[in-house]
């Protein structure tokens, strides 16, 4: 299990295409993908649970990931993260 915090950049936080492109670049690896915010854990796999966490700018998230491609996964989204999920 792999874990590193990350500051959200986005203007208007995870909003639904952000999500969106969190989730769609979470899917591409098998390991258990998930994050804590304000002590409640979402699932980075499913758009709901990212929008349901009501994560804004400058929020700070801790991404853990769980599984065989652990630390790629991790790489990969905490660059997406930190380039601004295509905003």
């Amino acid at each position: 299990m792999v874990r590193q915090k990350v500051v959200i950049k986005n203007p208007t936080g995870l909003h639904l295409r952000p999500a969106g492109i969190l989730c769609k670049e979470a899917m591409q690896y098998k390991s258990l993908i998930t994050f804590t915010f304000r002590e409640s854990t979402a699932n980075a796999k499913s758009v709901l649970s990212v929008l349901g966490a009501c994560v804004k700018c400058g929020d700070e998230i801790e991404l853990t990931c769980d599984g065989q491609d652990e630390r790629e996964a991790l790489d990969a989204l905490v660059k997406a993260i930190e380039s601004g999920l295509g905003e």
